[in-house]
C-alpha cells in the first residue's frame, strides 16, 4: 500500500531511516559522555578549591584564636630558682616570683634574657629574642666566607702575624694558657687601598670558620645622641652570640680620629661613639672568641687611644705588592679565565710595577672584556697590553687626596 514503509527488503537490506536514528543515538550518547567529563572535571576543581577554602578557615580560626587570647607582658629574668619558678622584672616595673611554662627548656632561660609573661598569671609561656637595631641585622654577616689563603697572593709575612694574632686565639686558645699570656685582642691593617686588607681579614675568617662581622666606620656616625655608642655595643652584643666571630671595621678613621679641644656637636658625637668604642676594646668582661680587625690607609690621624697595646695590639703594614707577588697575584685572577698559552706574564709583571692587587684583578677583568668586544674565546697578550694601559690611564686621571699613601 502506498505510505507504508517496510523494515526491510526482499534482500535483507536494512531501511535507512532506522540506521538514521542509530548514528543520532550514537550522536547523544557521544555529547552525554562529554558533558559527564565536563562535570567530573568540575566536579574536581571544587573539591580542590573546597580542600583551600578548608584549610583558609582553619588558618583563620587558628588567628582568631589567638588574638583572643590575653596579651602578654614583656620581663626580664633576673634569677632563674628552682621547681620551675623564676624572678623577673616586669616592663612595668615591680618585680615577680613566677612559674615557668613546662614547654620552654630551662637550659634556654639565663638571667638577663627577655621573656614574655601571662596578663593573668604572669607565668612565663614564651622566651623572646634580645631586640636588635635593624641597621644591626641589616650589617654584612658571612657564615664563613668563602675567601681561603689561597685567594691571596703575596702577603706572606702579613698573613702569618693575623693567624698568629686572630686564627690561633679562635682555633687553639690552650697554647697561650700554657705560654701563660693572653692572646692579642685587636689587629689593625694599614696600607694603600686595595693591598687585600678586607681580604685577608675574609681568608682568616674562612679558615677559622668564624662569624665575618664588616662594619663601615662611617656607619657609626650618628645624627642623634647616644645613638652611634649603642651601635657599637649592639655590634659587640652580636658578636658574642655568634662566637667565634671576627668583627672587622672597615675605614677605621671615619669614627677613630684624632679628639680635639674645639668640637662642633656632630664632634662630639663621634667622640662619644669613639670613647664606647674604646671601652668594648679594653673592657672589664671578657669578649670571649671574639677577635677585631681594623682597617685603614689613614693611621697618621687614628686616636693615640686606639693605638696602645691592649686595644689594637698588632699593626700589620700592607705594602705595595712587589714582582714576585704582583705574579702571584696574576696567576690567581686568570686560572679560570680562557687565556692564550703564548701569555708572557714576566712582561704583564714588569708593566704593573707600583700597581695594586685590586688593579691587577681590574686589569684581568679588563683585558677579558676587550676579547668578549671583538667575539673571542680566548684572552691574548695584546688584550692584557690594553688593559693595563686602559687601568694606569684611569688611575693618572684620578684626583687622589694627598696623605701618606696616595
Amino acid at each position: 500500500m502506498p505510505g507504508t514503509t517496510e523494515a526491510k527488503d526482499e534482500g535483507g537490506i536494512s531501511d535507512p531511516s532506522f540506521s538514521s536514528q542509530i548514528k543520532d543515538f550514537e550522536r547523544r550518547v557521544r555529547i552525554l559522555q562529554r558533558r559527564i567529563g565536563a562535570l567530573e572535571n568540575e566536579n574536581q576543581m571544587l573539591r580542590a578549591e573546597l580542600s583551600k577554602l578548608e584549610k583558609e578557615t582553619q588558618s583563620l580560626r587558628t588567628e582568631l584564636d589567638k588574638l583572643r587570647q590575653p596579651p602578654l607582658i614583656t620581663a626580664t629574668i633576673i634569677e632563674m630558682m628552682g621547681n620551675d619558678k623564676a624572678i623577673v622584672k616586669s616592663s612595668t616595673g615591680p618585680n615577680f616570683y613566677v612559674n615557668v611554662a613546662s614547654t620552654i627548656p630551662r637550659e634556654k632561660l639565663q638571667p638577663g634574657m627577655r621573656v614574655a609573661l601571662n596578663q593573668r598569671s604572669f607565668a612565663v609561656v614564651q622566651d623572646l629574642p634580645s631586640p636588635k637595631d635593624p641597621m644591626i641585622r641589616a650589617m654584612e654577616i658571612e657564615d664563613a666566607p668563602n675567601v681561603s689563603y689561597s685567594d691571596i697572593g703575596g702577603l706572606r709575612e702579613q698573613l702569618l702575624e693575623i693567624r698568629e694574632t686572630v686564627e690561633l686565639p679562635l682555633t687553639d686558645p690552650s697554647i697561650f694558657e700554657e705560654i701563660g699570656i693572653e692572646p692579642p685582642k685587636g689587629v689593625l691593617l694599614t696600607g694603600p687601598p686595595g693591598t687585600g686588607k678586607t681580604l685577608c681579614a675574609r681568608a682568616v675568617a674562612h679558615e677559622t670558620n668564624a662569624t665575618f662581622i664588616r662594619v663601615i666606620g662611617s656607619e657609626l656616625v650618628q645624627k642623634f645622641i647616644g645613638e652611634g655608642a649603642r651601635l657599637v655595643r649592639e655590634i659587640f652584643m652580636m658578636a658574642k652570640e655568634k662566637a667565634p666571630a671576627i668583627i672587622f671595621i672597615d675605614e677605621l678613621d671615619a669614627v677613630g680620629s684624632h679628639r680635639l679641644d674645639i668640637a662642633t656637636s656632630g664632634d662630639r658625637e663621634v667622640q662619644r661613639t669613639l670613647m664606647q668604642l674604646l671601652s668594648e676594646l679594653d673592657g672589664f668582661e671578657s669578649r670571649g672568641q671574639v677577635a677585631v680587625l681594623g682597617a685603614t690607609n689613614r693611621p697618621d690621624i687614628l686616636d693615640p687611644a686606639l693605638l696602645r697595646p691592649g686595644r689594637f695590639d698588632r699593626i700589620i703594614e700592607f705594602p705595595l705588592p712587589d714582582e714576585t707577588s704582583r705574579k702571584e697575584i696574576f696567576a690567581i685572577h686568570v686560572r679560570n679565565m680562557s687565556i692564550a698559552k703564548d701569555i708572557d706574564f714576566d712582561s704583564l709583571v714588569a708593566l704593573t710595577d707600583g700597581r695594586t692587587g685590586a688593579d691587577i684583578k681590574a686589569i684581568c677583568t679588563e683585558a677579558g672584556m676587550f676579547a668578549i668586544r671583538q667575539k673571542r674565546k680566548q684572552v691574548t697578550q695584546e688584550d692584557f697590553r690594553k688593559a693595563i694601559e686602559k687601568v694606569q690611564d684611569r688611575n693618572k686621571s684620578e684626583n687622589a687626596p694627598s696623605n701618606m699613601y696616595c
